[in-house]
């Protein structure tokens, strides 16, 4: 039997930009717009002078700084083309990172999402209490976790007698070990925030979907994820930000070829800095994708920081 699902009229849209009208009214104002513009002002400058030095020469960038550039406006590539294309290029850390981010992203969100709705509308022995243990997770801070984590993986599993061991780990992909970490790590928050989302469904579509016949595979999949979409969308830009910024977990689990561009750009300078004019190119590469990201999603990640905020 499929579930349908009865709307509600639409409300008449002088109604709705009414609505909107009042709704900007009441979150603006000349002395947030002149902060903000402040703020977005200080926020910029540092990237603009990543920027600047990045396409300055060696000799420039050691000497002055990158203010100087209206003075004396020299401009070069070479510090691009040794990152992307030299001996220590960038190139296949950047690649890494995708590699990384995206998994690490994705493995998170489902298992949150589908825990969330199992916390909020899944009756079951100790929901509660389990609920506040996996919330009470957040508070463990990563160190903690590390070295155990690190040990595990180097002894393996064992199930039964049976051992699987690090070897059979490694055969998923070089970086099996990273995006284990990283998923345990953002559980906690990810099950919290999608679980309060979630639980804001009204009930009367969940109870309407349960009289028609929908099991909880059918609610979840057909009712929930599509109602869930900007929180879920504003998580997952949080979670990919995180882990392609992430340095910690790059310096324990991922080394040699599956390093990713953090651990690569904090190896690029050498023992004795000798490659300091190539870290401002290699920095600007690294956060071209979160900026786009960014950029691409903000919507989503908007309506998911307000969804749920206000009702009616």
């Amino acid at each position: 039997m499929t579930t349908s699902i009865v709307a509600n009229p639409a409300l008449p849209e002088s109604a709705v930009k009414a609505a909107t009208r009042r709704t900007k009214q009441r979150l603006t104002s000349r002395g947030a717009t002149a902060a903000s513009l402040i703020i977005a002002v200080l926020w910029t400058i540092p990237t603009i002078g990543l920027f600047l030095t990045s396409i300055r020469p060696e000799v420039d960038t050691l000497r002055t700084g990158w203010w100087q550039i209206f003075v004396n406006p020299t401009f070069t590539l070479e510090n691009y083309e040794n990152v992307l294309f030299g001996r220590d290029s960038l190139l296949g850390p950047f690649l890494n990172s995708i590699a990384i981010s995206i998994p690490a992203t994705v493995f998170p969100l489902v298992i949150a999402s589908l825990a969330g709705y199992a916390f909020a509308w899944m009756k079951f022995r100790g929901r509660d209490i389990l609920f506040v243990l996996v919330f009470a997770l957040q508070i463990v801070p990563i160190q903690m976790a590390l070295v155990p984590l690190l040990s595990l993986f180097s002894r393996g599993f064992s199930f039964g007698g049976d051992a699987l061991l690090y070897e059979g780990l490694r055969g998923a992909g070089l970086f099996s070990q990273v995006w284990i970490a990283h998923t345990i790590f953002a559980l906690p928050l990810a099950i919290f925030l999608l679980h309060n989302f979630i639980s804001e469904i009204p009930a009367d579509v969940i109870e309407a979907a349960r009289v028609d016949g929908a099991s909880h595979g059918q609610i979840f999949f057909r009712i929930v994820v599509p109602l869930s979409l900007p929180a879920i969308a504003s998580f997952a830009i949080f979670q990919f930000l995180w882990v392609w910024n992430d340095l910690l977990v790059a310096l324990i689990f991922a080394s040699g070829p599956a390093a990713p561009i953090t651990r690569a750009l904090a190896e690029l300078t050498g023992e004795f800095g000798q490659n300091a004019q190539l870290l401002p190119a290699g920095a600007f590469i690294s956060i071209l994708i979160p900026l786009v990201v960014f950029l691409a999603l903000q919507r989503y990640f908007v309506r998911g920081l307000l969804a749920g905020s206000t009702k009616g």
